[in-house]
């Protein structure tokens, strides 16, 4: 049985190379182009210099007058008089206050890590207690700040404690 040579099989046949068109001498158009704009802005140029000037004459100034209208005697509106002889009344509702509320700011296993999360917000400028809590998952101690009367003073803590690097601060009602 004869070998076949399959590498050569499935080389393709070289195709001859075709030879490169005569480049042409010289780019006539585009050089007969390039000096016909060049004409013609100069020719732009010359007419805008054979223009004459335009010239204005200056206005004589006018007068003016600085008269300013009367003042009117009365007030042509009523509801200025209306308004300063009467009383507003608003009706203002007590807010109800939901709960003193508490701040916790981590929950650590051992009680080393929460002494140091109280030294960080000591050194923020505020106090803080550490809670131990016994659960089915075991002991934890709680970094807490609280209690606070309304959530608007617990959240401006929190906000200052945010700006010290301590991003971890919850806010709940404690009940």
């Amino acid at each position: 049985m004869p070998k076949h040579d399959y590498v050569k099989t499935a080389r393709p046949k070289a195709k001859p190379r075709k030879k490169a068109p005569a480049k042409a001498p010289f780019p006539w158009l585009v050089l007969s182009v390039t000096a016909g704009l060049v004409l013609i802005f100069g020719w732009f140029l010359w007419t805008i210099n054979q223009q004459e000037p335009v010239t204005t004459k200056p206005q004589p100034p006018v007068a003016v007058k600085d008269e300013l209208p009367e003042r009117p005697t009365e007030e042509p509106y009523q509801y200025i008089r209306e308004l300063e002889n009467r009383e507003v009344v608003v009706e203002v509702r007590e807010l109800e206050s939901r709960g003193p509320f508490q701040m916790q700011c981590a929950s650590f296993r051992s009680e080393e890590q929460a002494d140091a999360m109280r030294a960080q917000i000591a050194f923020a400028g505020f106090s803080s207690s550490i809670r131990r809590t016994e659960g089915s998952n075991g002991v934890w101690y709680r970094v807490v700040l609280g209690p606070y009367d309304s959530r608007r003073q617990a959240e401006s803590d929190r906000n200052r404690l945010r700006r010290n690097g301590i991003n971890s601060c919850q806010i709940w009602n404690w009940n």
